[in-house]
């Protein structure tokens, strides 16, 4: 049997209010409670974590149609792990615990789709991990350029155009890094011809390099990507 995913549609049909968020503003902090589930109907979300030497590991962004939250449905007390925050302003749809709990209890279908979607974000944040412990820093940067590659990248005759820009410190905190490293390991990788920056946008002119650097297991898209 297939599954199809969980849909906006989907989760919009729960009972559920709306919020205008503006840029740089929290919707939830690490350490809060989490008795809520978000969908983001306007604008971009962070949820990134702070490392033990205080550092800022962007793990995720979040767009149009994206649902995020730490809630565990039928746990009596959940915890967030991460911070999620407005990378621009926008509007979110945001659906009680309860009223969540009561959906899968009384919709099988849904209660699959949901599973589904909990156990592809838990891929997505285990592959992230794995680079970054597997292969350090190095390893991070590559993961990272290719999932921007992935969700952003346009096909060129000199390669693949990442058309989103992205600055050496945020590059840096997806890689749970310090910026001075990253923009080292980007010279590099441009010294080798391997990628090149203009505006600062990113254009790979070898994907291949970096997968090989990484032992690239050719994850599908679903699970290779910012989101």
């Amino acid at each position: 049997m297939t599954i199809q995913p969980i849909s906006l549609s989907d989760l919009l049909s729960l009972p559920h209010h709306m919020i205008d968020m503006q840029k740089g503003e929290y919707i939830f902090r690490e350490g809060e409670a989490a008795n809520e589930l978000y969908v983001v109907c306007a604008g971009k979300v962070q949820l990134s974590k702070t490392t033990e030497e205080g550092r800022e590991l962007l793990l995720r962004i979040c767009e149009q149609g994206d649902a995020f939250g730490e809630i565990v449905p039928f746990q009596l007390t959940c915890v967030c792990t991460v911070s999620a925050k407005m990378m621009e302003r926008g509007t979110l749809a945001v659906i009680h615990k309860q009223q969540l709990e009561e959906k899968l209890l009384t919709d099988h279908a849904f209660s699959l789709q949901f599973m589904q979607w909990i156990h592809l974000q838990l891929q997505r944040m285990q592959t992230k991990i794995r680079d970054l412990i597997l292969h350090g820093k190095k390893g991070a940067l590559y993961s990272t350029l290719i999932r921007l590659a992935n969700s952003y990248g346009v096909e060129t005759e000199d390669g693949i155009f990442i058309n989103t820009p992205m600055t050496n410190q945020e590059l840096a905190n997806f890689c749970g890094s310090a910026r001075e490293v990253v923009s080292r390991l980007l010279k590099e990788l441009k010294e080798l011809g391997i990628i090149s920056v203009e505006k600062g946008k990113i254009t790979i002119h070898d994907v291949q390099f970096l997968k090989d650097e990484i032992r690239c297991e050719s994850c599908p898209i679903d699970i290779c990507n910012m989101k």
